[in-house]
C-alpha cells in the first residue's frame, strides 16, 4: 500500500471515529449541554404537549427534550388553572396528527430556551412530505404569530401566512371570530 493510500485510510478512520464517538456534538452544544443557536438536531416526536409544544427523543442527547415552536402561539389547551381556549383542542389534535411518531429536524433559535427550560426551535418534518411545522400551523389557521426577539428569522413569512389564513377565515379565524 502506498503512503498516499495509507493517509487516506487513516483520514477515513479518524472521521468515522470522531463521528461515532459523538465528536460532532462539539459543534452543537456548549458547556451546559444546551444546543448552540442554529444547531440542527434530529429526533422523533414522542408526544405532543399542546398545539405548539412537543416532546422529542433526541438520540444525540440520549434523552427526551421539550420543544416549543418558535414564532407561533396556539390557543391554550393544557395551561393549569385556565379553561381550554377556543380552538385549543383542535390545534393540539392537528399538531398531534402532524408530528406524533415522526422524525423531525430541530433548528434551535438564537434564544435557545424559554423561561420554562423548553428548547426553542423551528421544526421540520423528515418523514413523508417535508414540511415546516411552525409555518403549517399558521397556514392552516391553528396558530397566531408570536414574535419574540431575537428569534425572528421567519417573522415576515409568518406574518404573511397568518394574514392569509385570517383573510381566508381558516381555522381559529373562522371559529373564534367573536372572541
Amino acid at each position: 500500500m502506498s503512503s498516499r493510500s495509507a493517509a487516506i485510510w487513516v483520514g477515513v478512520f479518524l472521521v468515522l471515529a470522531f463521528a461515532g464517538g459523538g465528536g460532532f456534538d462539539l459543534f452543537t452544544t456548549d458547556d451546559d449541554n444546551s444546543p448552540v443557536q442554529g444547531a440542527s438536531l434530529t429526533g422523533r416526536v414522542e408526544r405532543i404537549v399542546d398545539g405548539d409544544t412537543v416532546k422529542v427523543r433526541v438520540p444525540s442527547r440520549s434523552r427526551v427534550v421539550t420543544v416549543r415552536y418558535i414564532g407561533v402561539d396556539t390557543p391554550e389547551s393544557v395551561k393549569p388553572g385556565e379553561p381550554v381556549q377556543c380552538y385549543g383542542s383542535l390545534a393540539s389534535k392537528f399538531n398531534g396528527e402532524l408530528v406524533t411518531g415522526k422524525r423531525v429536524r430541530l433548528r434551535v433559535g438564537r434564544e435557545r430556551t424559554d423561561r420554562f427550560g423548553r428548547m426553542l426551535a423551528y421544526v421540520y418534518l423528515l418523514d413523508g412530505p417535508h414540511r415546516f411545522v411552525n409555518a403549517e400551523l399558521l397556514r392552516r389557521g391553528y396558530a397566531r404569530t408570536l414574535e419574540i426577539p431575537p428569534n425572528t428569522d421567519f417573522a415576515d413569512r409568518f406574518d404573511r401566512l397568518e394574514r392569509r389564513a385570517r383573510e381566508q377565515r381558516r381555522g381559529l379565524w373562522r371559529a373564534c371570530a367573536n372572541e
